[in-house]
């Protein structure tokens, strides 16, 4: 059967189009099936104060930050990237590994056993430098977070360490939270039998000192 003359204008017509579309380089426009759905990831990268020494994962403050974020409407996943023990030269060797596909965002929870430890002040900060370096490489927004050490390697030492964090901040363009364990630290109802890991309820405190300073950066 012989296509009538309405029939050869509109095949005529949409034919004229698609060349068109094709001769200016254009593509024909996706359909919501064809778009790739990408779900953002936040890293954790810390120590036992991360990693929830003693708790359940679900207690640990990386778990509450993501219970924070679905509910004020963000889509990203948080991976609890602690390792207990670690120090910042661990969490170097590791970051490659940690920093999974579609990570968006990097919170540097570290320095707690370096402190404890005596490591030299400049092999923290050039740990932790390379650690915020290779993230901010891949386009990874970074958040550090602040740490303190009692002054069992002397005074001075746990001097240079307050003030490691807040300048390797202003160096580095990242946002500090000024100390992880605000409000928990040697507060017994906050903590473990141990005095040093957090319990549950420290955690939950955690996790709201580190919110606001987190939230700009899912935006």
């Amino acid at each position: 059967m012989t296509a009538g003359p309405k029939c050869q204008s509109r095949a005529f017509g949409v034919a004229a189009a698609v060349a068109l579309l094709i001769s200016c380089g254009g593509e024909p426009p996706q359909t919501p099936s064809t778009v790739e759905s990408v779900t953002p990831v936040v890293v954790v990268l810390g120590d036992s104060l991360t990693a929830g020494t003693g708790l359940r994962s679900e207690e640990a403050y990386p778990a509450l930050l993501q219970q924070r974020a679905r509910a004020a409407g963000y889509r990203h996943v948080f991976r609890n990237a602690g390792v207990s023990g670690d120090t910042t030269a661990n969490a170097v060797r590791r970051l490659d590994a940690a920093l999974v596909p579609d990570t968006r965002v990097l919170v540097v929870a570290l320095g707690a056993n370096d402190g404890l430890r005596g490591v030299p002040i400049a092999t923290i900060r050039l740990n932790l430098e390379t650690i915020i370096g290779r993230a901010q490489s891949r386009s990874i927004r970074v958040l550090l977070c602040g740490m303190e050490t009692p002054p069992i390697h002397g005074w001075q030492y746990s001097i240079d360490f307050h003030r490691l964090f807040p300048e390797l901040a202003g160096r580095t363009g990242v946002p500090l939270v000024p100390f992880l364990l605000l409000g928990v630290a040697g507060d017994p109802d906050y903590n473990l039998g141990d005095r040093v890991h957090p319990n549950a309820a420290g955690m939950r405190i955690m996790a709201d000192t580190i919110w606001p300073y987190l939230e700009p950066l899912l935006k």
